[in-house]
């Protein structure tokens, strides 16, 4: 199962969003305290072909999760994933509507 890196600093986030004007890069907002985010989460972390994603732990990285919402314009939820590409949030989906083969075609669609 595919363990996340996290984004605990804004340092982190400059670079994610740098590494964005490269390849897009995928955002994982997940709350250890929520059942739903519990289960994307494992969806993600088990999706086929594998998504890699960095994950913002939203109870301990509070600054960074808000950061994040206001870099990108994204009212904060969590769970949520975001596609970020050429410094640009370009998708954004939260609770049940994260779905690891509609993620997959939006980032095939960004790398095209």
């Amino acid at each position: 199962m595919f363990s996340p890196p996290q984004l605990t600093n804004e340092a982190s986030l400059e670079a994610l969003i740098a590494e964005s004007h490269v390849t897009p890069v995928l955002i994982f907002k997940h709350s250890t305290r929520c059942s739903i985010s519990s289960m994307a989460l494992n969806r993600l972390q088990n999706s086929n072909p594998p998504l890699q994603f960095q994950l913002i732990d939203v109870i301990v990285n509070r600054p960074v999760s808000n950061k994040v919402a206001e870099l990108f314009s994204v009212y904060h939820e969590s769970p949520q994933i975001l596609i970020i590409h050429k410094g640009e949030c370009v998708y954004d989906a939260s609770h049940l509507e994260i779905q690891p083969r509609e993620i997959l075609q939006e980032l095939q669609t960004r790398n095209s």
